[in-house]
C-alpha cells in the first residue's frame, strides 16, 4: 500500500518534470533562447536605445521624390490678422444741399471723377429766389439813395450860394446841409446792405460775380441753383434722384467723392496681439480680389478702442493705389512684421513630418537612395518655408516633396 503511493507519487512528479522539460526543449529549438516573461530593472537598464529609422527607395521612386538642400533664410515674427479696404477719410467728403428744394437735374455719375467746383446736380430753390430778390431790392435801394443824395447836394450847393449873396437865411443853409448828411448816411448804409446781399449769393448760394452782374443789371430771378464738388476725386455715392425733393436740415448726404489715389488699409487685430504693434511697423497685405500680388505698408493709427463683440483692434495704414487696382470693402489678409529679423536654416513646409507634438525631417544620407529620420525643432513658418532651429544645417539634402511618401515605406 505505501509502496503502491509511493510509486504513484514518483510518477506523477516525472510526468510533471517531463513535461516542463518538453515545452523548454520546444521554445528553445524554436527562439534559440529562451525569454523570460519580464526583464529584471538591470536588464531593461542596458537595453540598447533606439536607432533613427532609415529607408532605402529604389531608383524608379526617386522622380516621386524632391530632394532640397537646406538653406539659411531670415525669418521675422509675424501678428496675422484679416481686414478690408476702404476710402482714405482724410481725402474724402459727403455734399449735402444747403437749400431746400427740387432737385431738376443730375450733372455727375456714379464713378466719374471731378474736379473742385464742377456741377453735381441742380435743384430748384425757393430760398434762392429769396436771395436774388434781396439782391435786387438792395439795388434799388442804393440807386434811390443814391438819387437822393445827389438832390440834397444840390440844394445844399444852392442854399449856400444864395447865402453867400444874403438871399436866404442861415437856418436854411444849415437845413441843408443836415439833408445832405442824412442822405449820405442813408447812401452809405444801402452800399453796406448791397454788399451783404452780393456775399450771400457768393458764399451762401454759391453764385460768381458773372451770375451776380448778371441779376443786376437784367433783375431777373433764376430760381435754379447748381451745387458743385468740394474736391477734386471720384464720386462713390449718390443717393438722389430727379424730381426729388431735398431738405437743407435733413442733413442727408445726397453725394460722396472721394481720391482714390490713396486707400486705407483696415487690419482687425485680436487684442492680445495690440502690444506687439506700432506705429510704423511694416505691413504685408494679400487682396481676395488680386492673390497674385502682394502689397506693402506700414501702421500709420492704432485704434484706441476694441470692437466688444470681435474683440478687434482696427489698425490702420494707408497705401498708393495710382492703378485704381483697389477698391473699397475688398477683403484683405494682413501679415504685421514684429520683432528683429532671425536668420536660421529653413526647409519647405513639404518636408516637416508632423506628429502630434513632435516634428522630424527625411535627411539624405551618402547614398543618394537612403534616407535617415531626425528630429527636428521647428520655428516660423514663411512664405512656404519653415524655419529649423535645431535638428538640421546648411548644405544638407532632404526630403521636400514627397516626404510623406517615404515615412509611409519606413512604416511598412
Amino acid at each position: 500500500m505505501t509502496m503502491s503511493g509511493n510509486r504513484r507519487r514518483y510518477w506523477m512528479g516525472g510526468g510533471s518534470g517531463a513535461t516542463v522539460a518538453g515545452v523548454a526543449l520546444a521554445v528553445f529549438l524554436t527562439h534559440g533562447v529562451i525569454v523570460p516573461s519580464k526583464a529584471g530593472p538591470a536588464e531593461a537598464a542596458q537595453t540598447p536605445p533606439k536607432e533613427a529609422a532609415s529607408v532605402t527607395v529604389k531608383t524608379a521612386q526617386l522622380h516621386q521624390l524632391d530632394i532640397v538642400p537646406v538653406r539659411e533664410e531670415s525669418f521675422r515674427q509675424q501678428k496675422a490678422a484679416f481686414g478690408q479696404i476702404a476710402f482714405n477719410e482724410d481725402a474724402s467728403t459727403t455734399v449735402l444741399t444747403p437749400f431746400s428744394g427740387r432737385v431738376t437735374r443730375l450733372i455727375a455719375k456714379v464713378g466719374e471723377d471731378v474736379k473742385r467746383g464742377d456741377p453735381l446736380f441742380e435743384i430748384d430753390s425757393p430760398e434762392v429766389v429769396q436771395a436774388q430778390t434781396d439782391l435786387i431790392a438792395a439795388v434799388l435801394a442804393v440807386e434811390k439813395s443814391k438819387s437822393q443824395l445827389g438832390l440834397a447836394k444840390r440844394v445844399l450847393d444852392r442854399q449856400t450860394a444864395l447865402l453867400a449873396d444874403k438871399a436866404t437865411a442861415m437856418r436854411e443853409v444849415e437845413q441843408a446841409r443836415n439833408d445832405y448828411a442824412s442822405a449820405e448816411s442813408d447812401f452809405n448804409t444801402q452800399q453796406g446792405a448791397l454788399a451783404a446781399a452780393r456775399n450771400r449769393l457768393r458764399v451762401i448760394i454759391g453764385r460768381d460775380d458773372g451770375e451776380i452782374s448778371r441779376v443786376e443789371r437784367e433783375r431777373i430771378v433764376n430760381p435754379l441753383i447748381t451745387i458743385n464738388a468740394p474736391i477734386d476725386g471720384t464720386v462713390t455715392n449718390r443717393k438722389i434722384g430727379p424730381g426729388q425733393y431735398v431738405r437743407a436740415d435733413a442733413a442727408e448726404t445726397l453725394f460722396a467723392i472721394s481720391d482714390l489715389s490713396t486707400m486705407w488699409l483696415k487690419a482687425f487685430v485680436p487684442e492680445m496681439d495690440i502690444p506687439y504693434v506700432r506705429v510704423g511697423q511694416e505691413l504685408e497685405v494679400k487682396i481676395t480680389a488680386l492673390p497674385r500680388q502682394t502689397f506693402t505698408a506700414r501702421v500709420v493709427a492704432i485704434g484706441s478702442a476694441s470692437d466688444p463683440t470681435t474683440r478687434r483692434v482696427v489698425v490702420r495704414s494707408e497705401i498708393k493705389n495710382p492703378d485704381r487696382q483697389l477698391r473699397a470693402e475688398m477683403f484683405a489678409t494682413f501679415k504685421i512684421l514684429v520683432g528683429d529679423i532671425e536668420t536660421a536654416p529653413a526647409v519647405p513646409v513639404d518636408a516637416v513630418i508632423r506628429e502630434g507634438q513632435d516634428s522630424s525631417v527625411w535627411v539624405q544620407k551618402q547614398d543618394p537612395l537612403a534616407f535617415q529620420r531626425r528630429a527636428v525643432e521647428i520655428g516660423m513658418e514663411q512664405e512656404g518655408r519653415v524655419q529649423v532651429r535645431q535638428g538640421v544645417k546648411s548644405g544638407e539634402m532632404v526630403v521636400g516633396r514627397g516626404a510623406i511618401f517615404v515615412d509611409s515605406e519606413a512604416k511598412q
